[in-house]
C-alpha cells in the first residue's frame, strides 16, 4: 500500500505548479518546485501540507481577498490526473488548508473559498478552525449549504462538523454539547448522496461516544419520521450511526434496528473445549438458546471475551456473533473459536479470562473462566 504522504510529491507539486502559471502572471514555476521539494521527502504527510503552504504564501498577495481570488480561480483549471490515482486529490490540500492558516480573519472570504474548493480535496480539517472562531456565521452559511446541489459541499457540513474528526482539530464545544449540528444532520439525513449520509452516520457515531442518549432519541424521532420514500436512507444511517452503542450494548438501540426489545429467551451453560490453553492455542465454546416466548423473536447475538491486561485487571471486548430469528420454542446451537495466536494488534497476557455470550447487548449467561498460560 501506497504512503499516504506520498500524495505530496513531485507529481502533487508539478500540477499545483502547473495550475499556478495559468492564473498568475509570470509565475516563476521552476522556482516554486525546487523550494517546494527541498526536504520534502524528510517531511511526514502534515508536515508537508505546512510545508508546502509557507511555500505557496511567497507567490501569493499579502492581501488575503487578493490570494483567496486567485486560488478559487483555480478551481477552473484543476487537473483532476488519473482516475486510478487514490492519491491525486492531496495535491490540493495545501491550496484548501492555506485558507485555514492565512484567511482567519476573513471568514467570508475563507468560506466562500472552501465551499468553491472542496471538490477538489475535502475542506473538513480546514473548515474546523472557523467553526471554533466563528460559530454563529459557520452555522448559519451551513444552514444554506445543506441544500447545496453539490455532494461534495452538503458533505462538509457533516463531515467538518464532525466532534471528533480523525486527523482533525477537535471541536471541544460540539465534544460538551453535540446538539447544535443536530438540525444540520436531520436535513442530510436522507440525501440522496450515500457519500453524505456516510458521513452523517459517521458524525452520530462520533456523538455516540459521548452522549449515547443524544443519538438514541435523534434515531427514534428519525424512526418516526421516515416514510416510504425515504425509509431505506434514514435505515441505511441509524445503522451504521449506532455501530459503537450495538458493540456496546446499549439496550435501547436494538428496537431501532428492528430487533426484539428484551428477547425472552433461556440458555444452557456455556461448554469451553478446554479450561487451560496455551498462547498459540484456539478455544471454543458452544450452547444452546431458545425462545421462551409465544411470538417470532429476532435479536443480536455476541460474545465478550474478558482478557487479562498488563496491570492483570480484566478488560472485556465484545465480538460479533451472529444475528437470529427464533419462532415461539425454537431452539438454536451457538458455537465459535478464538484464537490467541499472536497478532499486532492485541497482546496476550497470561492469567485468568472468561466469556460471556450477550443478546442485543445483554449477558444471559454465567460467566465460563479459563486460564491462558504460557506456551
Amino acid at each position: 500500500m501506497e504512503l499516504m504522504k506520498n500524495g505530496l510529491a513531485q507529481p502533487a507539486i508539478s500540477r499545483i505548479s502547473n495550475a499556478l502559471t495559468k492564473v498568475i502572471n509570470n509565475f516563476d514555476a521552476q522556482t516554486f518546485e525546487q523550494s517546494c521539494l527541498n526536504g520534502l521527502n524528510e517531511l511526514e504527510l502534515k508536515a508537508r501540507v505546512n510545508h508546502i503552504i509557507s511555500i505557496l504564501h511567497d507567490y501569493l498577495p499579502e492581501n488575503f481577498p487578493k490570494a483567496a481570488e486567485i486560488l478559487i480561480s483555480i478551481a477552473d483549471v484543476w487537473d483532476f490526473g488519473n482516475a486510478e490515482d487514490s492519491l491525486k486529490s492531496f495535491a490540493a490540500w495545501p491550496i484548501i488548508d492555506y485558507f485555514s492558516i492565512y484567511g482567519l480573519e476573513h471568514p467570508e472570504e475563507s468560506l466562500s473559498g472552501l465551499k468553491q474548493l472542496t471538490h477538489l480535496h475535502s475542506a473538513e480539517f480546514a473548515i474546523r478552525a472557523f467553526i471554533v472562531k466563528y460559530p454563529e456565521y459557520c452555522h448559519q452559511q451551513f444552514t444554506l449549504w445543506v441544500k447545496d446541489e453539490s455532494e461534495d459541499v452538503r458533505r462538509l457540513v457533516s463531515e467538518g462538523t464532525r466532534p471528533k474528526l480523525p486527523w482533525g482539530l477537535q471541536l471541544k464545544q460540539f465534544v460538551v454539547d453535540p446538539t447544535p449540528n443536530l438540525s444540520l444532520l436531520t436535513s442530510l439525513k436522507s440525501d440522496v448522496s450515500l457519500y453524505v449520509r456516510r458521513s452523517v452516520a459517521n458524525h452520530l457515531n462520533d456523538i455516540a461516544k459521548d452522549h449515547p442518549d443524544v443519538v438514541i432519541n435523534t434515531c427514534k424521532q428519525w424512526t418516526n419520521d421516515k416514510n416510504k420514500s425515504n425509509k431505506k436512507e434514514i435505515d441505511w444511517v441509524i445503522k451504521h450511526a449506532t455501530r459503537t452503542l450495538v458493540k456496546n450494548g446499549c439496550a435501547e438501540v436494538f428496537p431501532l434496528l428492528g430487533f426484539t426489545e428484551n428477547p425472552d429467551v433461556c440458555i444452557d451453560e456455556i461448554v469451553l473445549s478446554n479450561s487451560i490453553v496455551k498462547l498459540g492455542e484456539t478455544i471454543s465454546f458452544e450452547t444452546n438458546i431458545r425462545s421462551v416466548s409465544h411470538k417470532p423473536q429476532h435479536f443480536v447475538i455476541d460474545y465478550e471475551i474478558h482478557f487479562v491486561k498488563a496491570n492483570g485487571k480484566q478488560q472485556g471486548k465484545v465480538f460479533k456473533l451472529k444475528n437470529v430469528t427464533l419462532q415461539p420454542n425454537e431452539r438454536v446451537k451457538i458455537s465459535k473459536s478464538f484464537s490467541f495466536k499472536a497478532i499486532t494488534t492485541r497482546k496476550y497476557y497470561i492469567g485468568e479470562h472468561k466469556i460471556e455470550l450477550l443478546v442485543n447487548g445483554k449477558a444471559i449467561a454465567a460467566a465460563k473462566n479459563f486460564d491462558l498460560v504460557s506456551s
